[in-house]
């Protein structure tokens, strides 16, 4: 070896270092840092190209510099002074640019942090607004307010990186072009805009905990990225109570991430979890943010009320004591709140253990021909249980596979295809 070649070794060593610092920070800064530059230019997507060019100037500077004391801070003063220099660049710019480039070079010092959170929270909103479709909202919100880079998103969702990354593009140039303003809704559009950006969060926890496609059951890191964007909404908007029974709903159903996978990957089913390996952290923090959306009168909440279901397992130290009936009943205001295919299969599922495969069968047989269930494994699984259950295992094997040739994940389907031999 060269006499270089040790440091050459350290060097190489400090930079992979460096840069894994730089992903660190960039996951925990990037959702501030683009609401403050979105506060000021009003447009997300200039707000996330400054963001990004400001990511990439750290890339090149942090390695030989070291990472400074306050990343947070450095990254928005490159983003500033790149804003002020594309204002001045861009002679095309009408008299409200000019404005906004006076204010940019005014704002030296660092917003204050309520300025900050309140930026934030109209960033939360802007990424998920109606105008945009479900994948676009899903897509703009990891992207802008979980950080994640574009391959890493359509990794999460198994598309094309093209496809995520047009995704991305179509969402900012929507909101550009429909002139969606910068702002948290008030009054009577509250609530409406609301349900979408919790049904966002969810969707993106949903896809984690139970994946519809690939050869994964769970992928955690959409898991945490939900959670993340759970609990800062919940610091955001500490009065709203559904906010606070998603962050409970998510919180519990998380903390059997480690149970719900044997060790080769495949799925084990709630009653036949090792409930030791519950994580009793993230239910204790689920049943404390349940006691906070029940304070603040979430008890009606369609969240929360999944969220008091969720906390009836948490609280069963054995499967046997789980509370079927109180779940049975949960069910019921469910379904009053938010009535659903999907909601009556699960009540099916809670009437049956409460009182007997029988009754859940006769619920279940209501809803067979739903056509938005045509297509839903999950109704000839649930079926198939229940049919076993009540000795009828030529139907059930039956149900069973039809309910795996309907998925597209295969460690479900091969669960499923066990279920069937089983009969």
């Amino acid at each position: 070896m060269t006499a270089s070649g040790p440091h050459r070794a350290i060097e190489a060593t400090t930079a992979s270092e460096t840069h894994r610092a730089i992903e660190a920070v960039w996951r925990i800064e990037a959702a501030r840092l683009i609401a403050g530059l979105a506060g000021l230019v009003r447009d997300v997507g200039l707000a996330e190209e400054l963001a990004q060019d400001a990511l990439v100037a750290a890339l090149e500077q942090w390695p030989g510099s070291g990472v400074p004391r306050n990343p947070g801070a450095w990254l928005m003063t490159v983003s500033k002074r790149r804003a002020v220099d594309l204002i001045r660049r861009n002679e095309r710019m009408s008299r409200n640019l000019a404005e906004l480039g006076h204010r940019l070079e005014s704002a030296e010092e660092p917003p204050e942090p309520d300025e900050i959170e309140d930026d934030l929270l109209r960033l939360v909103f802007t990424a998920c607004h109606p105008a945009l479709s479900m994948e676009a909202r899903v897509a703009l919100t990891l992207r802008v307010l979980g950080g994640l880079s574009t391959d890493e998103i359509a990794r999460a969702f198994l598309v094309p990186e093209p496809t995520a990354a047009q995704r991305i593009v179509r969402a900012k140039r929507t909101l550009a072009d429909r002139r969606v303003p910068f702002e948290v809704p008030q009054g009577a559009e509250l609530a409406g805009r609301l349900s979408s950006v919790l049904e966002v969060i969810y969707l993106i926890f949903n896809e984690g905990y139970s994946a519809t496609a690939g050869d994964d059951w769970m992928r955690p890191g959409l898991c945490e990225d939900a959670l993340r964007l759970g609990r800062v909404l919940a610091g955001l908007m500490p009065a709203e109570p559904e906010v606070h029974g998603l962050a409970a709903l998510m919180e519990i159903q998380a903390s059997r991430a480690a149970a719900r996978v044997g060790p080769s990957g495949e799925p084990v089913l709630l009653l036949e979890q090792d409930r030791a390996r519950w994580d009793r952290l993230l239910i204790g923090r689920g049943l404390a943010a349940l006691a906070r959306a029940e304070e603040l009168g979430g008890g009606s909440g369609p969240y929360t009320v999944q969220a008091a279901i969720a906390a009836c397992h948490a609280r069963a130290v054995d499967p046997g004591d789980t509370d079927w009936v109180r779940i049975a009943s949960l069910y019921e205001s469910l379904a009053r709140l938010a009535r659903s295919p999907v909601v009556e299969l699960n009540r099916a599922v809670a009437l049956s253990m409460a009182y007997g495969p029988a009754v859940g069968l006769e619920l279940l047989d209501q809803i067979v021909d739903e056509p938005s269930l045509k297509g839903y494994h999950l109704l000839p699984s649930v079926r198939g249980d229940l049919l076993f259950k009540l000795g009828r295992r030529g139907e059930a094997r039956a149900e069973f596979e039809r309910a795996a040739s309907m998925t597209r994940n295969s460690r479900e389907r091969a669960l499923l295809r066990e279920r069937a031999a089983a009969c």
